[in-house]
Protein backbone atom coordinates (compact mmCIF):
# COMPACT_ATOMS: atom_id res chain seq x y z
CA UNK A 1 0.00 0.00 0.00
CA UNK A 2 1.65 3.05 -1.36
CA UNK A 3 -1.24 5.43 0.23
CA UNK A 4 -4.50 5.33 2.84
CA UNK A 5 -6.62 7.77 2.22
CA UNK A 6 -9.66 9.10 4.32
CA UNK A 7 -12.46 10.25 2.19
CA UNK A 8 -15.47 11.97 2.56
CA UNK A 9 -18.86 13.56 0.82
CA UNK A 10 -17.91 17.35 0.64
CA UNK A 11 -21.93 18.37 0.51
CA UNK A 12 -22.77 15.49 3.12
CA UNK A 13 -20.21 14.86 5.85
CA UNK A 14 -22.73 13.69 7.60
CA UNK A 15 -22.42 10.46 5.65
CA UNK A 16 -19.13 9.80 7.46
CA UNK A 17 -15.91 8.55 5.68
CA UNK A 18 -13.96 5.53 3.96
CA UNK A 19 -10.82 4.65 4.43
CA UNK A 20 -8.60 3.75 0.59
CA UNK A 21 -6.06 1.78 0.19
CA UNK A 22 -3.95 3.25 -2.87
CA UNK A 23 -3.35 1.67 -5.36
CA UNK A 24 -6.74 -0.31 -5.30
CA UNK A 25 -5.64 -3.71 -4.89
CA UNK A 26 -7.90 -5.44 -8.06
CA UNK A 27 -9.69 -7.91 -5.82
CA UNK A 28 -10.77 -5.14 -3.18
CA UNK A 29 -11.58 -2.78 -6.00
CA UNK A 30 -15.48 -3.10 -6.17
CA UNK A 31 -15.23 -3.54 -2.54
CA UNK A 32 -13.72 0.27 -2.40
CA UNK A 33 -16.18 1.53 -5.01
CA UNK A 34 -19.38 0.16 -3.58
CA UNK A 35 -18.06 1.77 0.24
CA UNK A 36 -17.70 5.47 -2.04
CA UNK A 37 -20.68 4.51 -3.40
CA UNK A 38 -22.53 4.42 -0.31
CA UNK A 39 -21.38 8.23 0.35
CA UNK A 40 -22.42 9.36 -2.63
CA UNK A 41 -18.74 9.96 -4.39
CA UNK A 42 -16.61 8.09 -6.29
CA UNK A 43 -16.75 9.25 -9.69
CA UNK A 44 -15.44 7.69 -12.26
CA UNK A 45 -14.60 11.47 -13.82
CA UNK A 46 -15.83 13.77 -11.87
CA UNK A 47 -13.85 15.34 -8.69
CA UNK A 48 -15.97 14.31 -5.47
CA UNK A 49 -14.02 13.23 -2.64
CA UNK A 50 -12.62 15.28 -0.33
CA UNK A 51 -9.25 14.09 1.25
CA UNK A 52 -9.94 14.47 5.31
CA UNK A 53 -6.98 12.99 5.91
CA UNK A 54 -3.71 10.62 3.89
CA UNK A 55 -1.64 8.94 4.81
CA UNK A 56 1.76 8.39 2.94
CA UNK A 57 5.98 7.74 2.44
CA UNK A 58 5.57 10.69 0.01
CA UNK A 59 4.48 13.18 3.29
CA UNK A 60 4.51 16.26 -0.13
CA UNK A 61 1.01 14.63 -0.63
CA UNK A 62 -0.06 16.16 2.64
CA UNK A 63 -1.06 18.79 0.74
CA UNK A 64 -3.92 17.38 -0.69
CA UNK A 65 -5.68 17.26 2.41
CA UNK A 66 -8.91 19.01 2.51
CA UNK A 67 -9.02 19.24 -0.89
CA UNK A 68 -12.07 17.62 -3.33
CA UNK A 69 -10.03 14.88 -5.61
CA UNK A 70 -10.96 12.70 -8.34
CA UNK A 71 -10.72 8.55 -7.22
CA UNK A 72 -9.11 7.17 -10.65
CA UNK A 73 -6.58 10.20 -10.49
CA UNK A 74 -5.31 9.19 -7.35
CA UNK A 75 -5.31 5.78 -8.16
CA UNK A 76 -3.24 6.48 -10.62
CA UNK A 77 -0.98 8.76 -9.21
CA UNK A 78 -0.50 6.07 -6.57
CA UNK A 79 0.66 3.72 -8.89
CA UNK A 80 3.23 5.43 -10.86
CA UNK A 81 4.57 6.78 -6.77
CA UNK A 82 4.91 2.66 -6.46
CA UNK A 83 7.44 2.17 -8.91
CA UNK A 84 9.44 5.24 -7.39
CA UNK A 85 12.84 4.69 -6.25
CA UNK A 86 14.33 6.78 -3.61
CA UNK A 87 16.03 9.04 -5.53
CA UNK A 88 13.06 9.20 -7.99
CA UNK A 89 10.97 9.93 -4.70
CA UNK A 90 13.25 12.84 -3.65
CA UNK A 91 13.54 14.57 -6.82
CA UNK A 92 8.80 14.33 -7.05
CA UNK A 93 8.88 15.76 -3.66
CA UNK A 94 11.42 18.34 -3.70
CA UNK A 95 10.13 19.67 -7.28
CA UNK A 96 6.42 19.30 -6.30
CA UNK A 97 7.62 21.69 -3.41
CA UNK A 98 9.82 23.78 -5.23
CA UNK A 99 7.03 24.41 -7.80
CA UNK A 100 4.34 24.60 -5.24
CA UNK A 101 2.18 21.71 -6.98
CA UNK A 102 -0.75 20.23 -5.50
CA UNK A 103 -3.35 19.21 -7.51
CA UNK A 104 -3.53 15.53 -8.96
CA UNK A 105 -3.65 16.77 -12.56
CA UNK A 106 -0.04 18.09 -11.43
CA UNK A 107 1.26 15.85 -9.58
CA UNK A 108 1.01 13.17 -12.09
CA UNK A 109 2.53 15.06 -14.84
CA UNK A 110 5.19 15.59 -12.52
CA UNK A 111 5.77 11.91 -12.22
CA UNK A 112 6.50 12.17 -15.93
CA UNK A 113 9.62 14.35 -15.77
CA UNK A 114 11.05 14.99 -12.41
CA UNK A 115 13.61 12.34 -12.99
CA UNK A 116 15.56 15.62 -15.04
CA UNK A 117 15.54 17.22 -11.77
CA UNK A 118 19.16 16.71 -9.30
CA UNK A 119 17.94 17.05 -5.77
CA UNK A 120 21.02 16.98 -2.84
CA UNK A 121 20.46 16.49 0.42
CA UNK A 122 23.68 15.72 2.19
CA UNK A 123 26.08 18.58 2.25
CA UNK A 124 28.78 17.06 4.36
CA UNK A 125 30.94 16.61 1.09
CA UNK A 126 29.84 19.21 -2.11
CA UNK A 127 32.87 16.86 -3.46
CA UNK A 128 31.33 13.47 -3.48
CA UNK A 129 28.49 14.89 -5.29
CA UNK A 130 29.96 17.11 -8.22
CA UNK A 131 31.78 20.42 -6.79
CA UNK A 132 32.18 21.92 -9.41
CA UNK A 133 28.61 20.54 -11.06
CA UNK A 134 26.73 21.61 -7.67
CA UNK A 135 28.26 25.37 -8.33
CA UNK A 136 27.45 25.75 -12.37
CA UNK A 137 24.09 24.95 -12.12
CA UNK A 138 23.27 27.46 -9.04
CA UNK A 139 25.25 30.10 -10.50
CA UNK A 140 27.98 30.18 -8.24
CA UNK A 141 27.70 29.85 -4.19
CA UNK A 142 24.65 29.29 -2.37
CA UNK A 143 24.66 29.96 1.83
CA UNK A 144 24.34 27.64 5.09
CA UNK A 145 21.39 29.78 5.63
CA UNK A 146 19.70 29.92 2.37
CA UNK A 147 20.01 25.35 2.42
CA UNK A 148 18.04 25.56 5.88
CA UNK A 149 15.10 27.83 5.30
CA UNK A 150 14.29 25.20 2.09
CA UNK A 151 10.95 24.22 2.30
CA UNK A 152 11.52 20.69 1.73
CA UNK A 153 11.59 17.52 3.84
CA UNK A 154 14.94 18.47 5.89
CA UNK A 155 17.72 20.18 4.11
CA UNK A 156 17.55 19.43 0.26
CA UNK A 157 18.60 21.93 -2.51
CA UNK A 158 16.61 20.89 -5.64
CA UNK A 159 18.12 21.58 -9.63
CA UNK A 160 15.11 21.91 -11.93
CA UNK A 161 17.98 21.74 -15.10
CA UNK A 162 15.64 23.14 -17.03
CA UNK A 163 12.56 20.72 -16.20
CA UNK A 164 8.97 21.58 -17.95
CA UNK A 165 6.10 20.28 -16.96
CA UNK A 166 4.67 18.94 -20.20
CA UNK A 167 0.96 18.00 -19.97
CA UNK A 168 1.49 14.16 -20.57
CA UNK A 169 -1.88 13.75 -18.87
CA UNK A 170 -4.36 15.87 -20.18
CA UNK A 171 -6.99 15.76 -17.01
CA UNK A 172 -9.39 12.85 -18.77
CA UNK A 173 -6.57 10.07 -20.59
CA UNK A 174 -4.69 8.68 -18.49
CA UNK A 175 -1.29 7.59 -20.53
CA UNK A 176 -0.44 4.22 -20.88
CA UNK A 177 1.49 2.54 -17.95
CA UNK A 178 2.66 -0.99 -17.17
CA UNK A 179 2.08 -0.95 -13.25
CA UNK A 180 2.32 -5.24 -13.37
CA UNK A 181 2.58 -7.70 -15.39
CA UNK A 182 -1.11 -8.65 -17.46
CA UNK A 183 -1.88 -10.77 -20.07
CA UNK A 184 -3.03 -8.92 -22.82
CA UNK A 185 -3.33 -4.56 -23.32
CA UNK A 186 -5.83 -3.33 -25.24
CA UNK A 187 -6.07 0.77 -26.57
CA UNK A 188 -10.09 1.50 -26.84
CA UNK A 189 -11.47 4.44 -28.49
CA UNK A 190 -14.47 5.53 -30.17
CA UNK A 191 -15.20 4.71 -33.35
CA UNK A 192 -16.10 8.51 -33.14
CA UNK A 193 -13.09 9.59 -33.30
CA UNK A 194 -10.57 9.16 -35.66
CA UNK A 195 -7.84 6.08 -35.88
CA UNK A 196 -4.91 8.16 -34.83
CA UNK A 197 -6.57 9.71 -31.82
CA UNK A 198 -4.94 10.42 -28.69
CA UNK A 199 -7.91 9.94 -26.73
CA UNK A 200 -7.02 6.31 -25.62
CA UNK A 201 -8.71 4.44 -22.88
CA UNK A 202 -5.73 1.81 -21.87
CA UNK A 203 -7.02 -1.93 -20.64
CA UNK A 204 -4.44 -3.82 -18.50
CA UNK A 205 -6.48 -7.44 -18.70
CA UNK A 206 -7.61 -9.31 -16.96
CA UNK A 207 -9.42 -6.81 -15.19
CA UNK A 208 -12.71 -6.98 -12.76
CA UNK A 209 -15.47 -5.56 -14.41
CA UNK A 210 -16.07 -2.64 -12.56
CA UNK A 211 -12.35 -1.46 -13.55
CA UNK A 212 -13.85 -2.26 -17.28
CA UNK A 213 -16.95 0.05 -16.93
CA UNK A 214 -15.47 2.85 -15.07
CA UNK A 215 -12.49 3.14 -17.85
CA UNK A 216 -14.80 3.14 -20.12
CA UNK A 217 -17.04 5.82 -18.71
CA UNK A 218 -14.07 7.87 -18.22
CA UNK A 219 -13.57 7.91 -22.18
CA UNK A 220 -17.06 8.69 -22.81
CA UNK A 221 -17.36 5.35 -23.99
CA UNK A 222 -20.85 4.48 -22.85
CA UNK A 223 -22.58 2.21 -26.04
CA UNK A 224 -20.54 -1.18 -26.70
CA UNK A 225 -21.16 -0.76 -30.57
CA UNK A 226 -18.86 2.23 -30.39
CA UNK A 227 -15.98 0.84 -29.08
CA UNK A 228 -12.53 0.46 -31.39
CA UNK A 229 -10.29 -2.57 -30.09
CA UNK A 230 -6.42 -2.44 -30.98
CA UNK A 231 -4.28 -5.05 -29.43
CA UNK A 232 -1.23 -3.21 -27.72
CA UNK A 233 0.61 -5.97 -26.56
CA UNK A 234 0.34 -9.23 -25.14
CA UNK A 235 2.25 -12.12 -22.98
CA UNK A 236 0.19 -14.72 -25.06
CA UNK A 237 2.16 -17.11 -28.05
CA UNK A 238 2.48 -14.98 -31.23
CA UNK A 239 0.38 -17.81 -32.15
CA UNK A 240 -2.58 -16.72 -30.58
CA UNK A 241 -2.05 -13.31 -30.96
CA UNK A 242 -2.23 -13.08 -34.96
CA UNK A 243 -5.57 -15.46 -34.84
CA UNK A 244 -6.87 -12.29 -32.61
CA UNK A 245 -8.78 -9.72 -34.82
CA UNK A 246 -9.68 -7.24 -33.14
CA UNK A 247 -12.22 -5.85 -35.49
CA UNK A 248 -14.78 -8.51 -34.48
CA UNK A 249 -13.47 -9.03 -31.23
CA UNK A 250 -15.11 -8.22 -27.71
CA UNK A 251 -13.59 -6.81 -24.59
CA UNK A 252 -15.53 -9.19 -22.33
CA UNK A 253 -14.23 -12.43 -24.47
CA UNK A 254 -10.52 -10.83 -24.31
CA UNK A 255 -10.85 -10.14 -20.83
CA UNK A 256 -11.89 -13.72 -20.20
CA UNK A 257 -9.40 -15.20 -22.32
CA UNK A 258 -6.75 -13.33 -20.44
CA UNK A 259 -8.09 -14.37 -16.71
CA UNK A 260 -7.44 -18.02 -18.48
CA UNK A 261 -4.21 -17.73 -19.47
CA UNK A 262 -2.85 -14.71 -16.91
CA UNK A 263 -0.44 -17.10 -14.50
CA UNK A 264 -0.04 -19.55 -16.93
CA UNK A 265 3.48 -20.83 -16.95
CA UNK A 266 6.68 -20.81 -19.43
CA UNK A 267 5.54 -24.26 -20.15
CA UNK A 268 2.24 -23.93 -20.60
CA UNK A 269 2.37 -20.71 -22.61
CA UNK A 270 4.69 -23.24 -25.23
CA UNK A 271 2.09 -25.57 -25.15
CA UNK A 272 -0.89 -23.43 -25.33
CA UNK A 273 1.09 -21.48 -28.75
CA UNK A 274 1.04 -25.57 -29.89
CA UNK A 275 -2.52 -26.24 -29.46
CA UNK A 276 -3.61 -23.29 -31.22
CA UNK A 277 -1.87 -24.81 -34.14
CA UNK A 278 -3.67 -28.16 -34.20
CA UNK A 279 -6.97 -26.60 -33.21
CA UNK A 280 -6.90 -23.39 -35.56
CA UNK A 281 -9.46 -21.43 -33.15
CA UNK A 282 -11.34 -18.56 -34.70
CA UNK A 283 -11.75 -16.33 -31.60
CA UNK A 284 -10.58 -14.96 -28.29
CA UNK A 285 -13.67 -17.41 -26.52
CA UNK A 286 -12.46 -20.61 -28.65
CA UNK A 287 -8.80 -19.84 -27.30
CA UNK A 288 -10.34 -19.88 -23.78
CA UNK A 289 -11.26 -22.68 -23.94
CA UNK A 290 -8.37 -24.02 -25.57
CA UNK A 291 -6.40 -22.69 -22.75
CA UNK A 292 -8.64 -24.17 -19.58
CA UNK A 293 -8.19 -27.69 -20.98
CA UNK A 294 -4.37 -27.96 -21.77
CA UNK A 295 -4.42 -30.83 -19.98
CA UNK A 296 -6.27 -32.41 -22.55
CA UNK A 297 -3.76 -32.40 -24.73
CA UNK A 298 -0.37 -34.13 -25.12
CA UNK A 299 3.19 -31.97 -26.00
CA UNK A 300 6.43 -32.88 -26.48
CA UNK A 301 8.17 -29.76 -26.72
CA UNK A 302 11.14 -29.30 -29.08
CA UNK A 303 10.21 -32.28 -30.72
CA UNK A 304 10.30 -32.50 -34.65
CA UNK A 305 10.60 -35.80 -35.84
CA UNK A 306 9.44 -39.50 -34.36
CA UNK A 307 12.28 -40.60 -33.30
CA UNK A 308 12.21 -37.15 -31.03
CA UNK A 309 8.78 -37.53 -30.13
CA UNK A 310 9.70 -41.18 -28.94
CA UNK A 311 12.87 -39.96 -27.19
CA UNK A 312 10.73 -37.31 -25.49
CA UNK A 313 7.95 -39.43 -24.58
CA UNK A 314 10.17 -42.50 -23.26
CA UNK A 315 12.85 -40.27 -21.55
CA UNK A 316 11.17 -37.34 -20.27
CA UNK A 317 6.91 -37.62 -19.92
CA UNK A 318 7.19 -39.64 -16.76
CA UNK A 319 4.96 -42.47 -17.80
CA UNK A 320 8.02 -44.99 -18.27
CA UNK A 321 10.63 -45.98 -16.14
CA UNK A 322 13.11 -45.20 -18.37
CA UNK A 323 16.66 -47.35 -17.67
CA UNK A 324 19.96 -44.63 -19.14
CA UNK A 325 21.94 -47.93 -19.40
CA UNK A 326 19.51 -49.66 -21.98
CA UNK A 327 19.02 -46.29 -23.85
CA UNK A 328 20.58 -48.36 -26.96
CA UNK A 329 18.12 -50.84 -26.86
CA UNK A 330 15.05 -47.87 -27.26
CA UNK A 331 13.73 -47.85 -30.77
CA UNK A 332 12.67 -44.46 -30.24
CA UNK A 333 11.29 -43.50 -34.02
CA UNK A 334 9.48 -46.41 -33.77
CA UNK A 335 7.91 -45.59 -30.85
CA UNK A 336 7.12 -42.26 -32.05
CA UNK A 337 6.03 -43.58 -35.14
CA UNK A 338 3.38 -46.02 -33.85
CA UNK A 339 1.80 -43.39 -31.47
CA UNK A 340 1.44 -40.65 -34.22
CA UNK A 341 -0.93 -43.33 -36.14
CA UNK A 342 -2.94 -43.40 -33.24
CA UNK A 343 -3.46 -40.48 -32.34
CA UNK A 344 -4.48 -37.14 -33.78
CA UNK A 345 -1.49 -34.69 -33.59
CA UNK A 346 0.88 -32.66 -35.85
CA UNK A 347 4.63 -31.36 -35.35
CA UNK A 348 4.80 -27.54 -34.64
CA UNK A 349 7.64 -25.14 -34.44
CA UNK A 350 7.36 -25.50 -31.05
CA UNK A 351 7.23 -29.05 -30.98
CA UNK A 352 4.95 -32.14 -31.14
CA UNK A 353 1.33 -31.78 -30.19
CA UNK A 354 -1.34 -34.21 -30.08
CA UNK A 355 -5.13 -34.15 -28.56
CA UNK A 356 -6.12 -37.04 -26.44
CA UNK A 357 -9.63 -36.00 -25.45
CA UNK A 358 -12.83 -38.27 -25.36
CA UNK A 359 -14.90 -35.07 -27.20
CA UNK A 360 -13.91 -33.70 -30.73
CA UNK A 361 -12.11 -30.42 -30.59
CA UNK A 362 -14.58 -28.67 -32.09
CA UNK A 363 -16.28 -29.20 -28.92
CA UNK A 364 -13.84 -28.45 -26.49
CA UNK A 365 -13.07 -25.28 -28.54
CA UNK A 366 -16.96 -24.17 -27.97
CA UNK A 367 -17.46 -25.02 -24.59
CA UNK A 368 -19.96 -27.94 -25.32
CA UNK A 369 -17.77 -30.88 -23.28
CA UNK A 370 -17.87 -28.96 -20.70
CA UNK A 371 -21.86 -29.07 -20.60
CA UNK A 372 -21.73 -32.84 -21.49
CA UNK A 373 -19.56 -33.16 -18.02
CA UNK A 374 -22.02 -31.28 -16.17
CA UNK A 375 -25.12 -33.26 -17.38
CA UNK A 376 -23.38 -36.65 -16.96
CA UNK A 377 -22.52 -35.32 -13.66
CA UNK A 378 -26.39 -34.72 -12.78
CA UNK A 379 -27.77 -38.25 -13.94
Amino acid sequence: MMIQAVLSNPKHPEYGVATIPFPIPHDQYAHCMELLEALEIGDAVKADCKVEKIDSFYTVLKRTEMLTVNVEELNYLAKRLDSFDTGEAAQLQAMAHKLELFELKDLINLTFCCQQATVITDFSDLAAIGRDHYMNLHGGSASVDELNKLDGEGTAVVYDNGMKLEPVYDGRFFPCYYYEPNAITVAVTSKAEPEDTEHITWLFLPMVQEEIDRALLRGGITDSADVRLRLEDSQLPNEVDVLLDMEYETLSDLNELAEATDGLSKADMEKLGAVVMLAEPKSAAQIKNLAESLDLFDFAPGAHSPAEYGKYMIRQSGRFDYDENLDAFYDYEKYGTERMNAEDGMFTDRGYIAYKGYYSMEEVMNGSQSSHMEMGGMM
